[in-house]
């Protein structure tokens, strides 16, 4: 994800979807927005362009001809981490939740309304631009319990000297609960919208899969505490250079 991008218009998304008239409605609903969209018909072929030219953001179907879309999530998160938006026509719970613990931003059942995946793609977008350092001057580098992060970098590091990878889903909520440290966070804030549909559990999933890699134990996390009826407070001195 570029950090310097003003505004989320113009961000490089990849579309991959085997049907051909749902990627043209996909391309064409995006574009009319400023988005510069390129469409892959394969998870080999999108695997293969996000090495050679990052993207901001991938949209994703999970029915391909060729390989698993969740299978294609895990993939880029390992390789070549970017925003993820899941756009299928599977509405299963277990779906969902793997796609979110797989690192994907947010999930979208077909047939869906083109708005409101543009504003899904924008909300992603902004929200990691917020967690992003906004000037290549700017102090990156969070040390924390023991733990250091670059925001840059998307780069944890573990008080023993391991790198620990992180999906950029997780990157990004990191930044914002370290930039707000000791401070109750409410599921808005840390989704960065003002509307949430209360039913919506993504953001505890990501939670949950932050803590295993900060060695926070669930039963009694003591890095990231869960506030209830109000969010999550990140309890730790934070310090930056």
């Amino acid at each position: 994800m570029s950090p310097h991008r003003a505004d989320p218009a113009g961000a490089r998304i990849f579309v991959l979807e085997d049907e051909p008239d749902i990627a043209r409605l996909i391309c064409a609903s995006l574009s009319e927005y400023g988005f510069h969209c390129e469409h892959l018909a394969t998870g080999a072929q999108l695997l293969t362009r996000a090495r050679q030219a990052a993207p901001e953001l991938c949209i994703v179907d999970l029915g391909l001809p060729d390989m698993d879309g969740m299978q294609v999530v895990r993939e880029l998160q390992d390789g070549s981490p970017c925003a993820v938006l899941i756009l299928t026509g599977r509405n299963d719970v277990t779906d969902r939740v793997l796609g979110l613990e797989l690192g994907a931003d947010d999930y979208i059942v077909k047939p869906f309304e083109p708005r409101e995946l543009v504003a899904r793609v924008r909300s992603i977008l902004r929200r990691y631009q917020r967690a992003a350092p906004a000037e290549p001057a700017e102090r990156t580098i969070a040390r924390f319990a023991g733990w250091s992060f670059d925001t840059g970098r998307h780069a944890l590091t573990a008080p023993d000297g391991r790198e620990i990878a992180l999906s950029a889903a997780e990157a990004g909520l990191l930044a914002t609960m370290l930039r707000r440290p000791n401070k109750i966070l409410s599921r808005e804030q840390l989704l960065g919208e003002r509307d949430v549909d209360p039913f919506d559990r993504s953001i505890d999933v990501r939670i949950s899969r932050l803590r295993r890699k900060l060695d926070d134990d669930p039963h009694n996390p003591r890095l990231i505490k869960t506030v209830y009826g109000a969010g999550y407070l990140l309890s730790a001195q934070v310090g930056w250079e």
